[in-house]
């Protein structure tokens, strides 16, 4: 398992930002897409607008009508252990995941610039299907600066630190179907 660590240099990456490919073998992954596929996945709601990835989440979602998290349907068993096991690849404690977001990206399909709400700290991705490029920008001064990470298939990042809370991050369309299982923590109040 190649891991690159914590990266300290802006021009080596956002500091936070963590990544390991082949977090998961084939088969397992084959088995996450069947299961993610087999949920009943509905478009992205943000307010008044529909994204065109296909989402269902767990544990907690964000409602975008009444600004704030509401509770959603419990974290399925089958997700629980690859979730163990992304918080012992982070050094978490076990049970530290609260939500789970599973993602369906159709050929052309991407997500804009954005940050994870601010309920959530500690943000894991299992990129699953196809890669992706996963962009990340922060303004400086009057320029971004910019790192683009290439997400494989089976592969884990994790977002902490200056990654999570100063820089945006992006996934331009994806040439083939993708796959993915965001794993949050909660901030503690």
């Amino acid at each position: 398992m190649t891991q690159l660590g914590l990266f300290a240099d802006p021009q080596e990456g956002p500091a936070g930002l963590r990544y390991t490919d082949d977090f998961i073998d084939r088969a397992a992954e084959q088995d996450l897409i069947g299961r993610i596929a087999a949920l009943p996945l509905q478009r992205f709601q943000f307010g008044a607008f529909e994204g065109n990835r296909r989402v269902a989440s767990f544990g907690y979602r964000y409602d975008y009508t009444l600004q704030r998290l509401a509770e959603a349907d419990p974290i399925p068993d089958w997700v629980r252990p690859v979730a163990r096991q992304a918080e012992a690849w982070a050094a978490l404690p076990e049970g530290s995941v609260r939500q789970v977001l599973c993602t369906e990206y159709e050929v052309g399909v991407g997500i804009g610039w954005h940050r994870d709400k601010p309920h959530f700290d500690k943000v894991l991705g299992l990129s699953l299907g196809s890669p992706c490029a996963f962009r990340f920008r922060r303004r400086n001064g009057a320029k971004w600066e910019r790192h683009t990470l290439a997400a494989l298939p089976r592969s884990l990042y994790m977002m902490d630190g200056e990654a999570r809370s100063q820089w945006e991050h992006s996934i331009p369309p994806v040439a083939a179907r993708r796959y993915s299982i965001t794993f949050r923590t909660m901030k503690r109040a």
